[in-house]
């Protein structure tokens, strides 16, 4: 595995735990608090599930696949965390930070599936 491979293994493990102290903190507040932290969960806790099933990836394509839900995944998680802040569910200074790592595990991740697809369009079989 190459280090970028294991960085966003890595983050989006790191990322992950983020999520879930952030969701217990939510799930001590009311309904729409607790509803929410169930998405974000779900959402925030899938990308590195999908991270590590694209590690042991059948082929090539199987790993593509795994890493575009990954990043559907990462964007859907940004969407949960802007309308925590929107909806003034949580202060907006609390969750820069968190906001921003998951924009950059976006960011990451569209990188690698467009790599990976760009090598598998060329016939190659470098790893990344």
């Amino acid at each position: 595995m190459m280090s970028d491979e294991l960085n966003i293994v890595e983050r989006s493990f790191g990322f992950a735990v983020r999520v879930v102290r952030l969701c217990r903190f939510l799930d001590e507040q009311d309904r729409v608090s607790r509803t929410l932290a169930n998405q974000l969960l779900r959402s925030g806790t899938s990308i590195g599930a999908n991270i590590e099933e694209a590690q042991a990836g059948q082929s090539k394509a199987d790993f593509v696949a795994k890493m575009s839900i990954s990043r559907k995944e990462a964007r859907e998680t940004l969407y949960w965390l802007r309308l925590l802040k929107a909806a003034d569910i949580v202060a907006a200074d609390k969750l820069t930070d968190i906001t921003k790592e998951a924009d950059e595990l976006v960011c990451i991740l569209t990188s690698i599936v467009k790599t990976s697809q760009t090598r598998s369009a060329r016939g190659t079989s470098d790893e990344l």
